[in-house]
C-alpha cells in the first residue's frame, strides 16, 4: 500500500510539473502584435508581429514583395520587404499580420510569416 501511494504522489508531481512547463512555454512564446505607428516608435532590435492594413501600390521585384502597412485609423505606415509565400487574398485594403525585423531603410518580413486576415462576413454596417 505504501509503494502505491509513493508512485501516485510521484506520478501526480510529474504531471503537475509538466503542466506548469507547458503553460509557461505557451505564454512566453507568444508576442503581442504591434501597429505601424507603434512599430515606428519601437527601439531596440528583435522581431515584432506587425498588424495593419495593406496600402495600395505594393510591388514585386524578383522574389521580394515591397508593400506599406498602415494603422486601421490611417495614422502611420511602415515599409515592409518580404520574401516567401504570399496568401491568395493579399491585396490593398486587407488586414495582415507579418513578423518583421529592422532592416536597411525598411522592415524585413520573416520568410513565410505573412498571414492575411479574412474580412468578416458578419460585420455590421451603419
Amino acid at each position: 500500500m505504501r509503494r502505491r501511494r509513493i508512485r501516485l504522489v510521484a506520478a501526480l508531481s510529474a504531471a503537475v510539473l509538466l503542466a506548469g512547463v507547458l503553460a509557461w512555454t505557451s505564454f512566453t512564446a507568444s508576442s503581442e502584435a504591434v501597429t505601424p505607428s507603434a512599430l515606428a516608435a519601437a527601439h531596440g532590435s528583435g522581431s515584432f508581429e506587425l498588424t495593419g492594413t495593406v496600402v495600395a501600390g505594393y510591388r514585386r521585384v524578383g522574389d521580394t514583395l515591397s508593400f506599406r502597412v498602415r494603422d486601421r485609423a490611417g495614422r502611420g505606415s511602415v515599409l515592409v520587404r518580404y520574401r516567401g509565400a504570399v496568401p491568395d487574398p493579399f491585396r490593398a485594403g486587407r488586414e495582415i499580420v507579418v513578423t518583421v525585423r529592422r532592416g536597411h531603410g525598411a522592415w524585413i518580413g520573416d520568410r513565410d510569416s505573412l498571414i492575411t486576415k479574412c474580412p468578416s462576413k458578419f460585420s455590421t454596417s451603419t
